[in-house]
This record gives structure tokens, C-alpha cells and sequence, in this order.
């Protein structure tokens, strides 16, 4: 991985959830216009592994590099080139989408080509903007979480069932942005319980709690 060519390296990492084992020597490697779904049964340690490599959890051992630096190194600007969608939306529900999509451009900074309104009505929350999200259902919820990833300027998008609370419509819509991402050298780390396409990209596939990395044509 080179400087030019944003990459990320897991390396022997291990994880434990109080007396168990969720898994251990854990490593790979996604660079550039590569995606990497992560699989395995409830409790294998899907959500533990994408918390981590958030920074919201240590791994048990192992390390964790971007740009052959540690993300914890300041100088290898990981927190600013990734973003974390959780499987909870996210969101403070006593402001509007607008509002926090506002906060979101505030802390992290946008694309300019984005702006805060056409980011919600790509999203399908035309008519919506204004209204508090508490006041929301829950795949609108879901919207304006996913709204901040048509904004967003990081290389590395973690994402925890992104898809819960879609319609199919939407679906397809989050795939085409999935797409662009990726082929605009983006990197992408997503679980889910429902298929993922994203066509014309490389597809990884690791399967918990196995740390057999297989790449799908």
C-alpha cells in the first residue's frame, strides 16, 4: 500500500467478549475500489469487528494500520478519510434532518458538489427536512443517516446493516451510491443480512468467525 493508494491492513487482530472468543488472528488487507462484506451468524463478532475498526473498541491484540501507519497515529489522518454508520441510526432525534445534516457537515466537512437538501431529497425526504426525526418512521430515520454518506469526503465507509428499515427502492438506490464510491477509488466495509451487489468492483467476502478471505468475481 502506498501513500497515493489509500489502503487499510488489519493484522493479527482478536477479539473477546467476556470469557469468549469471538475470533483471533484476524488479517487482511482492502485497498482502493475494493469492498468488504463481512458475514457470520448473531454473536460472531460482526458488529464487535466494524466497532474497531471505527476506533470505538481495542481489539483483544493485533493491530490496525492506514497507510502503513497505525490509526492511531495522528499523522495517518485515518478519522478524517472513514466513516461509521452503527445499526442504530445515529442521529440526535430532537433535531430535523436538516439540522443534522448541518451538524454533520460542521464536524466532518462535505463534498461542495452536495448540498444539505439535495443530499435528503436523493435520499426521499423531499416534504421531510423540517420535521423532527423523533417524529420520523423508522426507514426515515435510517435516510437521513445514510444522507451523510452522499456528503461525506472519506475514503473508507464502515457500515452495519445499512439496509435495515428499506424499501427495495432504496436499496437499489444506496447500491448505485455504493457503486460511484467504489469506483472512485473509495473503499467500502459493510454487513448485512440481505445480498449486496455493487457491480464492477471486487468484492472480498470474510466469514466470522473464520479468518478465511475470499474474493468473489
Amino acid at each position: 500500500m502506498s501513500k497515493s493508494a489509500p489502503g487499510l491492513k488489519i493484522q493479527n487482530i482478536a477479539c473477546t467478549r467476556g470469557y469468549r472468543e469471538l475470533f483471533t488472528d484476524l488479517t487482511l488487507i482492502l485497498e482502493s475500489a475494493q469492498v468488504l462484506r463481512v458475514e457470520g451468524e448473531n454473536g460472531s463478532g460482526k458488529t464487535s469487528l466494524l466497532r474497531i475498526l471505527a476506533g470505538l473498541a481495542q481489539p483483544e491484540s493485533g493491530d490496525i494500520f492506514w497507510n502503513d501507519g497505525r490509526i492511531t497515529d495522528p499523522d495517518a489522518c485515518y478519522f478524517q478519510n472513514m466513516l461509521y454508520l452503527g445499526h442504530k441510526p445515529g442521529i440526535k432525534f430532537e433535531l430535523t434532518p436538516i439540522e443534522n445534516l448541518c451538524l454533520f457537515k460542521a464536524m466532518f466537512g462535505a463534498k461542495s458538489e452536495n448540498g444539505i437538501e439535495e443530499a435528503l431529497y436523493q435520499m426521499g425526504l423531499y416534504g421531510f427536512e423540517e420535521i423532527p426525526c423523533a417524529n420520523l418512521s423508522a426507514g426515515q430515520k435510517r435516510r437521513v443517516a445514510l444522507a451523510q454518506l452522499l456528503m461525506s469526503k472519506a475514503k473508507l465507509w464502515i457500515l452495519d446493516e445499512p439496509y435495515t428499515s428499506l424499501d427495495v427502492a432504496a436499496i437499489g438506490f444506496l447500491e448505485d451510491v455504493f457503486k460511484r464510491h467504489v469506483q472512485n477509488g473509495g473503499m467500502l466495509i459493510i454487513t448485512s443480512h440481505q445480498p449486496v451487489t455493487v457491480e464492477g468492483c471486487v468484492l472480498k467476502r470474510l466469514v466470522l468467525p473464520s479468518t478465511e478471505l475470499e474474493e468473489v468475481h
